[in-house]
């Protein structure tokens, strides 16, 4: 018999606190794999609201984060064991999955979508939220000549505008009250970039679409009360996206907003992703990873400047702390496995 396999994991025990736990790991069964860690990143919205239990009580947010609640879904390792029955991969391989911020991963096959050699870890460990906004981008129909402003610009809407540009977007805003963010939007393709705390952002979004307003507006805040503000910078029959997972009530005249300028409201949630292809509609995460990692092997798209803060796995009580005083001083955040 071989020593027994033991994992670190993140957990938070309650909101607010964070532990570093142990625990065995199990054999994969026959169609799962054993996964080594080198790498995690924080998805500091969802993450941060499961953290803080900023969500109402008796919503899906509260169905989804139970305590004590293990956070992740953006993991990058390497394959030390594979089931009897694995055929798409095998030990030595680079692998994406949705596993959690943990040591050792016991992962199915059908959740592990090869690197290429070509992408490194840590931006490989991007996938799981270029997947999902590939998937906003691509329900939203953006596409040459498209006004589309991206408000909230944080890792998922930073991701938003290289897609939104990538379909051809112009002019292609980014709207938040971090400068920093907004500098960084800036390199990540925005043409134009609006600060709401010092003017005002619907005359600006109407000189720069010479009054037309914007065809596509993509709400990335999270927050219920900047919803009725962000609709509003839509032209009539304009589209408005819900990426973000708004924590809680919004009020909205639907009236003045929605029906009597037909807006169009479409929400594009990471699980909206179809589990198996259809000619009607292909993309499901694993092809949305796939082309993921196809952009940024072929140096279509850059995510270099996203990652702005490293750390070690143990660190991970500490970075939650510092995440909670202060996002806006972060976007990609690593945590180091290995």
């Amino acid at each position: 018999m071989g020593e027994t396999l033991k994992s670190r994991y993140v957990v938070f025990k309650r909101p607010f606190v964070v532990s570093i736990e142990e625990e065995e790991v199990r054999e994969p069964s026959s169609h799962e794999v054993l996964v080594k860690t080198s790498c995690t990143l924080i998805s500091t919205g969802t993450e941060l609201t499961a953290y803080s239990k900023s969500f109402p009580d008796k919503s899906a947010w509260s169905d989804y984060v139970k305590y004590p609640f293990r956070p992740g879904y953006c993991n990058v390792g390497t394959v030390i064991k594979v089931g009897s029955k694995v055929k798409s991969v095998r030990v030595g391989d680079r692998v994406a999955s949705s596993a959690h911020h943990t040591e050792y991963a016991v992962v199915s096959e059908d959740n592990v979508i090869k690197v290429p050699d070509e992408v490194p870890d840590e931006e490989a460990a991007f996938h799981t939220i270029a997947a999902g906004v590939t998937n906003s981008v691509r329900l939203a129909q953006v596409s040459l000549g498209d006004s589309v402003g991206v408000v909230g610009v944080g890792l998922l809407g930073q991701m938003t505008i290289i897609f939104s540009k990538l379909c051809g977007s112009f002019p292609l805003i980014a709207i938040d009250l971090s400068d920093a963010r907004l500098k960084l939007a800036s390199v990540s393709g925005a043409h134009y970039v609006i600060n709401p705390k010092r003017e005002d952002a619907s005359d600006r979004v109407q000189h720069l679409t010479k009054g037309r307003m914007l065809d596509i507006v993509f709400e990335v805040t999270g927050s219920p009360e900047v919803i009725p503000w962000a609709i509003r910078l839509l032209r009539r029959m304009g589209k408005f996206i819900v990426l973000s997972s708004p924590r809680g009530i919004t009020a909205l005249d639907f009236h003045d907003e929605v029906n009597s300028p037909s807006r169009v409201i479409i929400g594009t949630h990471f699980s909206s992703q179809p589990t198996h292809e259809t000619l009607q509609f292909p993309w499901t995460r694993k092809r949305n990873t796939e082309l993921f990692f196809e952009l940024l092997k072929n140096e279509v798209i850059d995510i270099r400047h996203l990652i702005t803060h490293k750390f070690k796995w143990s660190e991970a009580p500490r970075v939650y702390e510092e995440l909670w005083r202060d996002r806006t001083k972060f976007l990609g955040v690593i945590l180091k496995w290995t």
